[in-house]
Formats: structure tokens, C-alpha cells, sequence
């Protein structure tokens, strides 16, 4: 009888029949899952090397034993191969790559160049908005930094549209000096875009150039007779001074990035330090995935490869390691950001402190991060002894609900694995055609539609749930999970106890049927406090995003015959929306504007 098992891959022969160019390869196993994603200058001879070597790396071995197909792309050039792998690896997060894990997006300092008056803001998320975006910065608190003291420097406003275009009057920025308050045409068009042209110069690093145009101002206005105006600017130019000598870091008179990495205990740091202009922007840390032999100088390649593909690239990368491939992946870098980029790793002097720096920073965070890593490992461990498990759990999800009487209520999922939360698996899920301030129907709604596609087969499933609430919420889990089949999942309900004083909670185990109070020393206790409170707070910022957006668009807009000024007649007459709602027909035709037959649709759409 034939069997219906594929035949195992044969390297060699796929080898042979490989071109010699530039390229990227890629194996997938039997489920075909990638497995690994590499660039080659020659593909024949840099796949032969994994099926040809009679001795290979433990971990290079354990991934070839696995490999059951294996695809390639020819490229033009090295460098091209580089680009691609990088961009393989970011998208489909091959199991062996070392892959930077950056579920966060940067902030930026943007500046709104198409209006009359232009606002400078911090920003984050996707860039689609009309105007220039300068960045990215390493921390929020940078772009705030920076912010603050622009505001100081040129005066540029920073307030939202809407504020805006509504002012009668100066605002506190412009009392204290950080607003030069064009709202109120306190500014005219042409200095204000004056200002606004020094801030895209300075924010580019030419801050020289602001400081000769101001000086050669200054004493034209002094030649003027304007001394008022003189004095301004005499005064601006102190400040843009002092700030550079605050900030300018000696030695850095270049953009750069001064780039570490330690490896300790299966887990790597990258520590960046940023100079723009040669001022001192911070550091980040970061904590790429690591397979295991994995050497500094490679993950470092990775990171460099994956980091600047979608951000700035600097003139200089100063390095902790030396990297075999550094020529090929500055000429990478500088075809993308089209300038040269040099990548430097032995230097001296200045560059070398800075380095130096960067190492005692990714030390001092991975050694950080261990420790914090053996703190969660020992509350896995005691929670898998509180819940009686074969071995520690490795998904962990808990369920919130948050709502404010009843109104826009939403419900929230939080993912905990053994290295902390899981931020790119939250869930949020609007709840809605149930009645207000239900939380029983809440939980039931918003379990369904999360277990569905456990059901369906879609989805991680988790090895305990975490229910915020008694023995009413945790039944409402297990008649969810068994009306749709999904078992294996251990229940766990979270009771405050009765001073709902944090360390007194009682956890309800209805599958063991039992109740347990850890008490408030219990490391299991503290993990579980800790997902409890993280769905807790995400569950509260999903309702009041969702609360603010619904109070941003008045019912008033769905009236045929409501404009704006009619509907700002009516917020004022009444006091706001409540006031309106409270009123009657008779009262709502006492406004400028308003008929009879406008009043009885107004009431008529606020009263359903």
C-alpha cells in the first residue's frame, strides 16, 4: 500500500540545481511554516554550506532536520539580496531569524506646513496628514523635550484646529511666553511664516543658519531705529545659544547612532544612542528575538537591517562589534536614505566614550530585564502550583468589562506570556445590543466572539482565563466555552475580597471545585494581579476613547434643517446637550431660528 508520507528534501540534490547569482532563500517545513529567511552573494554555494558540511551548529542541525522545502529569489545584486531578506524577516517572522520586536510606533514632531498658520505637534501613528514630520524620536519624553523648547525659541502654536479657529482671545501659552498667538492676528502672516521656516531649519540641524539670519535681523532692525524689535531678537538668539551649548554633546558634531548589543542567558539588548546635530536625543533599548548561538556582531546586522528600514538613516553608525557584511549593508542604507552612511566600529576618542556608553546602557538593561524575567518565572511557576497544571502555563488572558452606567460599554482582553504582557495580542470589543450595564451579557458577548475563532481554528488559545469577577462571570465563561466546544482552557475567576483591599482576592477554580485565597505574600497572587489590573486599565481607556469619539458628533447633526450655527445656538441657549434633551418643544421654538416643525424633529430624534 502506498503511503501517503512526502519524501524527505533532498538538499544536495536542490542544490545542484541552484544559479550561482545573489539572492534570498528561504525553508518551510512540512506544515509549511517559514522557518528561516538568509541572503546569499552566491545562493549555490551559501545553501550547499547547510547540506553539504558533514559537522554543523546544534542549532543550525535542529532547523535542517525540519526543513521539507525550500524556496529562493534571485536578485541583481548583494546589496538588493540584503534588502529583501531584511524585509522578509519584518513581514513574515521566520522561527530561527533574529527578529526585532517593535510593536510600538515612534513619535515625531509634526508641523502642519499646509495651513494659513501652521501648529507643531507631537504625533504618532501613521503619516498621512499634509506637512513635514521630523524624527523618529527614541521616547515621548524627547519629543516634549524638544517641543518645549521650540515653543520657548520661535513661538509656533501648538494647539488643535478646532481650538484655534475658535479663540476671541489670547490663551496661557501666549501669556507665558510660548505662543505668539496668531488666533487673534496678535502676529502677521509673514513673521509667523518666518518663525515657521526657522523651525523646519533648526529641526533639520541647521541651526547655524537660523543664528546668522537672525543676527544679520538684528542689526538691521537696530539700523532701523527698532530697537523693540532689536531687542526680540537679541534675545532669541541668547536663547537658541544656550540651548546649544546645553545640549551639545562634545564630539558629536555629526548625525549618528552609537549602536551596542549584549548577550546574556538567551536574551539580547541593543542600546541606541541618538545625536542629531550634535545634540543628544536619548537612548533606547531594545530586545530583539533571539535563536539560540546567536553572536553580538549578528544581531547586530539584523537589527540594523530591520531598524532603518522604515526610519531616517544618519550619516554614522558607530558600532560595539565588527560586522562582516558592513560595506554591503552601508551601501544599503545610503541607496535608501541617499546620502553615504558610513559604518564605523573602531574608534577613538570621543566616539569611543559614547560607545562605551551605549555598552554600559545595554548592560545595565539586559541585567535589568533578567531580573525581572526570573521574577515572572517564579510567578509562573507558583501559579502552576496553585492551579494544580502539569507545567507553567504560557498564555495567559483576562477579561474586563468597563462601562459608565451602562453607556458605550467595552470589554477587554490582555495577553500574558512567560516574558510579560503580549501588547500585540490585546483585544478590545465594543459591546453593543445588550442591556445597559449588563455585565453578565458583556462578558457572554464578548467571549463568544473571542472563543469563535478558537472554535473555528483560528487563534491562539489560552492555557488559563482570567475572569475579573465571581462565580455569575466565571459561568458565563464556561457556557461560552462549552457552547462552543473549546476545552483545555483553565477558568479562574478573580473575587475582590471584602474590603476590596488589594492581596485579599479570592480565585475561583470552578473546574477543581474549589476556592483559594493565596493572600497577599503569594507570587501567584501578584502575577495574576497584575493581568487582572492590565485588562482593567485597558478595558477603561477603550471606554473613554470610545465615549470621547461618540461626545465629538452631537445627535444634533442628524437633524435635517441643524447646521452649525443652529446647533450652536442650541447648546448655548440650553447649557449643552443635556439642557436640550431637557427641553420641550414649546422652549426649544424660543431659540433664533427654531420653528415648529424644526422643534418637533429636534425633540422627536433626542427622545427616540
Amino acid at each position: 500500500m502506498p503511503s501517503d508520507t512526502p519524501p524527505a528534501f533532498d538538499g544536495k540534490a536542490f542544490v545542484r540545481t541552484l544559479t550561482s547569482s545573489p539572492g534570498v532563500y528561504r525553508y518551510f517545513d512540512m506544515a509549511g511554516e517559514l522557518l528561516y529567511v538568509g541572503k546569499a552573494s552566491n545562493l549555490k554555494k551559501r545553501v550547499g554550506s547547510y547540506f553539504l558540511k558533514p559537522r554543523l551548529e546544534p542549532r543550525i542541525a535542529a532547523m535542517i532536520a525540519q526543513i521539507a522545502r525550500c524556496e529562493t529569489t534571485v536578485t541583481r545584486t548583494e546589496g538588493e539580496a540584503l534588502l529583501l531578506e531584511s524585509q522578509l524577516i519584518k513581514s513574515l517572522k521566520p522561527r530561527y531569524n533574529i527578529m526585532l520586536r517593535d510593536d510600538k510606533s515612534y513619535p515625531y514632531l509634526y508641523l502642519s506646513t499646509a495651513d494659513e498658520f501652521p501648529r507643531l505637534a507631537l504625533h504618532r501613528g501613521a503619516k498621512n496628514q499634509p506637512g513635514r514630520y521630523f524624527g523618529p524620536y527614541p521616547s515621548v519624553h524627547a519629543v516634549r523635550e524638544s517641543l518645549g523648547l521650540l515653543q520657548k525659541l520661535f513661538k509656533i502654536r501648538t494647539c488643535e484646529d478646532s481650538y484655534f479657529r475658535n479663540r476671541t482671545r489670547p490663551c496661557l501659552l501666549h501669556q507665558i511666553g510660548r505662543c505668539s498667538a496668531p488666533c487673534v492676528a496678535l502676529i502677521d502672516k509673514a513673521e509667523y511664516a518666518r518663525d515657521v521656516r526657522h523651525v523646519e531649519m533648526f529641526l533639520d540641524g541647521r541651526s547655524s543658519t537660523v543664528l546668522d539670519e537672525l543676527g544679520s535681523e538684528m542689526e538691521q532692525a537696530s539700523r532701523a531705529l527698532q530697537f523693540e524689535r532689536a531687542a526680540k531678537l537679541r534675545d532669541q538668539i541668547a536663547a537658541l545659544r544656550q540651548l546649544q551649548a546645553q545640549h551639545h554633546v562634545h564630539g558629536a558634531s555629526a548625525d549618528m547612532d552609537v549602536i551596542a548589543c549584549r548577550i546574556e542567558s538567551g536574551l539580547a539588548c541593543v542600546s541606541v544612542l541618538f545625536f542629531r546635530d550634535g545634540i543628544s536625543l536619548g537612548t533606547r533599548d531594545y530586545f530583539p528575538r533571539l535563536p539560540l548561538d546567536a553572536e553580538p556582531a549578528d544581531v547586530l546586522a539584523q537589527f540594523i537591517a530591520q531598524y532603518y528600514l522604515e526610519r531616517p538613516v544618519p550619516r554614522e553608525l558607530i558600532l560595539g562589534e565588527t560586522l562582516a557584511d558592513a560595506a554591503i549593508l552601508a551601501e544599503m542604507l545610503a541607496t535608501q536614505a541617499g546620502h553615504a552612511v558610513e559604518i564605523k566600529s573602531r574608534v577613538r576618542s570621543e566616539r569611543a566614550q559614547f560607545l562605551q556608553m551605549a555598552e554600559r546602557n545595554a548592560q545595565a538593561a539586559l541585567t535589568q530585564r533578567l531580573a525581572s524575567r526570573q521574577t515572572l518565572g517564579t510567578r509562573f511557576e507558583d501559579l502552576r502550583k496553585l492551579l494544580e497544571l502539569p507545567e507553567p502555563p504560557k498564555r495567559i488572558e483576562c477579561f474586563d468589562i468597563s462601562h459608565t452606567r451602562g453607556e458605550l460599554t467595552v470589554a477587554s482582553c490582555v495577553v500574558f506570556g512567560p516574558e510579560g504582557p503580549e501588547k500585540s495580542h490585546y483585544r478590545r470589543f465594543n459591546i453593543d445590543g445588550i442591556t445597559p450595564g449588563d455585565d453578565y451579557a458583556a462578558m457572554h458577548q464578548a467571549l463568544t466572539r473571542r472563543f469563535r475563532k478558537v472554535a473555528d481554528g483560528e487563534g491562539a488559545k489560552p492555557d488559563v482565563l482570567l475572569i475579573d469577577g465571581g462565580r455569575g462571570q466565571v459561568a458565563q465563561a464556561l457556557e461560552v466555552l462549552a457552547g462552543l466546544g473549546v476545552a483545555g482552557i483553565h477558568v479562574v475567576g478573580v473575587a475582590k475580597g471584602p474590603a476590596r483591599r488589594a492581596g485579599e482576592e479570592t480565585l475561583i477554580l470552578v473546574d477543581q471545585g474549589r476556592e483559594v485565597h493565596p493572600g497577599p505574600t503569594s507570587p501567584a497572587l501578584h502575577l495574576v494581579a497584575a493581568v487582572r489590573d492590565e485588562s482593567h486599565r485597558f478595558a477603561i481607556s477603550g471606554h473613554r476613547k470610545r465615549r470621547e469619539k461618540a461626545r465629538e458628533r452631537s445627535v444634533l447633526e442628524d437633524v435635517p434643517g441643524i447646521g452649525a450655527r443652529r446647533r450652536s445656538a442650541l447648546l448655548k441657549a440650553f447649557g449643552g446637550l443635556a439642557g436640550v434633551e431637557a427641553a420641550g418643544v414649546e422652549e426649544l421654538m424660543r431659540v433664533k431660528g427654531i420653528d415648529r416643525g424644526l422643534a418637533e424633529r429636534i425633540y422627536d430624534a433626542l427622545h427616540g
